[in-house]
């Protein structure tokens, strides 16, 4: 077994923290040649560089980034081990560093996070929009404790992740009062020529929309393309062309952003996943969010 010598972590950690070689020396009272020192025997024990210049400063590396996290958990741990021993109160509230990919809708988000925000103990949540593939980088890098998504872990990724599905609705079309009153009558085929929102190619949602227009011959007029669904309905609400969003959050959308039904569908569905480096879920904010999800805001069995 290879062994971890803890002082040297914990004068690396006192280095990331302070911010620079000379800052952590003052706090620990040593002598900065001796820090630095000891970095080096983590380093050799570690087998990579921990840090690297950037003219006169230190910046660490992807591997010092890596370690720290860990560092930091370990090292927290330890306060909450002897907090807990001398019976003091819990040093802080349960942390939950939530990724979420960018082209979800944040009413979704904020409806699918809210369950870890109402626990008895207090949750300090942390989020993160990106790429899919950044996500599932930090994900793997356990700097993330789970990320939301609308499609579950693609075969063939080297991370080792698992997906669990919170639930899946129909879609609602949304327009303002103007365009929604002349494409309601015949929805859907009303939508062949409509101007039309859509979210970029090569996302869950814009797959299947295509589909299903396919199916019924409808090709509507693409007014815009998104990569970000709050700038998507924005434009939706000035009225520059018809949207989707998940049923689920139907009633949400006609009061924030005043516009109207046009018609609904559950030929597309909107799916929605928890991906988790654990298989059976341990986290307590993660847990509720899926209970949540599953039970009441989808209603899945």
């Amino acid at each position: 077994m290879e062994w971890l010598n803890y002082h040297h972590l914990f004068y690396f950690w006192t280095v990331m923290r302070e911010g620079s070689l000379t800052a952590a020396s003052a706090r620990l009272s040593l002598a900065p040649s001796t820090v630095s020192a000891q970095l080096g025997k983590l380093e050799e024990s570690l087998g990579g560089k921990l840090f690297q210049r950037a003219g006169r400063n230190l910046e660490p590396t992807d591997l010092g980034r890596l370690v720290f996290r860990y560092a930091d958990e370990i090292f927290s741990l330890g306060r909450e081990m002897m907090d807990t021993i001398r019976g003091r109160p819990a040093a802080g509230p349960l942390s939950l560093k939530a990724g979420v990919v960018d082209v979800l809708p944040k009413l979704i988000v904020r409806r699918l996070l809210e369950p870890a925000l109402q626990l008895p103990e207090r949750v300090k949540l942390v989020c993160l929009e990106d790429k899919e593939d950044a996500l599932l980088a930090e994900l793997a890098m356990h700097s993330l404790d789970v990320v939301l998504s609308d499609a579950p872990l693609r075969a063939g990724l080297s991370v080792k992740a698992y997906s669990h599905l919170l639930g899946e609705c129909g879609i609602t079309f949304f327009a303002v009062e103007k365009l929604a009153g002349n494409l309601r009558e015949k929805f859907p085929l009303s939508l062949h020529e409509a101007p039309m929102l859509l979210p970029m190619k090569m996302t869950a949602l814009r797959g299947a929309l295509e589909r299903w227009f396919t199916t019924l011959s409808i090709r509507p007029a693409i007014a815009g393309e998104f990569d970000d669904s709050a700038l998507l309905n924005v434009f939706g609400q000035e009225g520059d062309g018809v949207f989707v969003a998940p049923t689920v959050i139907e009633p949400e959308m006609l009061r924030q952003h005043k516009v109207q039904v046009v018609g609904r569908t559950q030929a597309v569905k909107e799916r929605y996943y928890a991906i988790s480096v654990e298989r059976i879920i341990k986290h307590p904010a993660v847990a509720a969010i899926l209970e949540a999800a599953r039970h009441n805001l989808f209603m899945t069995k």
